[in-house]
């Protein structure tokens, strides 16, 4: 059986805002394991400044949540990394979420 060679060109490109939503998306999921293994490492014990991460995780995470969304509603785009960074800034807020969830009830402690 031989298959027909079908192209099918397009003008359409990759959304710059859904590409930076997956950045941002990235940047705080990696910040957000850093500071989880070396919290583990350090026994709980924690300097400030993870604290301070983890605050700018949570704006990176709603930044990038909101321009995946914007990056979604664009016309003859492919919406790819509009998903992906909507996703992986979800998560962002959920582990986040979680973190202070376990903390507030000392879940494991």
């Amino acid at each position: 059986m031989s298959r027909k060679n079908s192209f099918m060109f397009t003008n359409k490109s990759h959304s710059d805002k859904g590409i930076m939503a997956t950045i941002l998306g990235v940047i705080s999921l990696v910040t957000l394991i850093y500071t989880l293994v070396m919290s583990y490492r350090n026994n709980g014990n924690i300097p400030r400044q993870y604290g301070a991460a983890a605050l700018l995780v949570t704006i990176f995470a709603f930044v990038g949540a909101g321009l995946g969304m914007v990056s979604k509603t664009e016309r003859d785009k492919f919406y790819f990394f509009s998903y992906l960074g909507i996703f992986l800034n979800v998560l962002a807020l959920l582990v986040v979420s979680a973190i202070l969830y376990a903390g507030a009830y000392e879940i494991g402690g």
